[in-house]
């Protein structure tokens, strides 16, 4: 297929780009601005793609702006919806990446695609926003949403959390300023997210929604510990007040059951490789001799 591909040079952009391109798939990155919705509609019709995977979005829950959140995740969104209706041979999918976010703070766990989402901040907020907008096209194009829990691996910015342990460790830093450390999360590999964003191209049902999850959460302190154990080096770990969230989700644990189900009737497995194995490559990007 010929794969229109927002988001291409962000972190899961190009480790997509990458597997999409080793299945057989020509990728077209896109150029224009989500909200250039002039520019993107004159992109969109010239590309006449056969599929779509929409990555591009602000994701990065502390972004300084909360108006940015709204304008790329949603009116960026709609743009691009708006386009892809004008074209003449509309694309056979349309995958749009939501968030777990979107569930915020819940004392259900693992969280199904059919638990009431009530997300805590601009973001969540900004994706449900995006995920409920979308589903007016549902008529008009073949969608899939889906919503990934956390996730990492190298090449993912040091603003995010486990590539600043990583850094951290690998430079055998003598502290290390974090926010909660009494939290939970999925820390999944993106190589699996991108694994299974290819095969809901082929696989996934229209109009359904699907999370992308292991069903495995860590606590942060077990992370940490991990990286000690890697390297052999144990930091000061310092707890930064401004680094705590007000509205922070203390747990977010997803259930796997429908994206497994779905898989298993097209005969094909989603890997998810352990945690372990990730965090090792991380430190080797990050330059430590020690992960192998």
């Amino acid at each position: 297929m010929k794969i229109l591909l927002t988001g291409a040079e962000g972190f899961t952009g190009r480790l997509f780009a990458e597997h999409a391109t080793a299945a057989g798939h020509t990728v077209v990155a896109l150029q224009a601005n989500l909200t250039n919705a002039d520019a993107l509609r004159d992109e969109v019709l010239a590309t006449a793609p056969d599929a779509v995977v929409h990555l591009a979005a602000i994701s990065f829950v502390g972004h300084a702006h909360d108006e940015a959140f709204y304008a790329v995740n949603v009116i960026g969104t709609t743009n691009l919806l708006n386009a892809l209706v004008q074209l003449p041979v509309r694309p056979r999918r349309v995958l749009l990446a939501s968030s777990a976010n979107i569930y915020g703070n819940t004392a259900e766990s693992p969280i199904g695609e059919t638990h009431a989402p009530a997300p805590v901040n601009h973001y969540g907020m900004s994706k449900l926003a995006m995920e409920y907008m979308a589903r007016t096209y549902a008529d008009r194009l073949d969608l899939v949403i889906t919503r990934p829990f956390n996730y990492t691996g190298p090449g993912q910015d040091d603003h995010f959390l486990i590539p600043k342990l990583a850094m951290h460790f690998a430079a055998r830093e003598p502290s290390i300023a974090l926010g909660n450390l009494d939290v939970e999360r999925e820390f999944n590999d993106v190589q699996m997210v991108c694994d299974a964003y290819l095969l809901l191209l082929s696989h996934g049902e229209p109009g359904e929604t699907y999370n992308i999850c292991s069903g495995q959460p860590y606590a942060l302190r077990f992370v940490i510990d991990t990286f000690a154990r890697l390297t052999g080096y144990s930091p000061r770990i310092e707890v930064n007040p401004a680094f705590v969230r007000a509205n922070e989700v203390h747990r977010l644990c997803g259930s796997a059951t429908k994206l497994q189900a779905l898989f298993a009737t097209h005969g094909v497995t989603l890997l998810s490789p352990p945690l372990e194995e990730t965090l090792q490559r991380m430190l080797q990007a990050a330059g430590s001799g020690k992960a192998t």
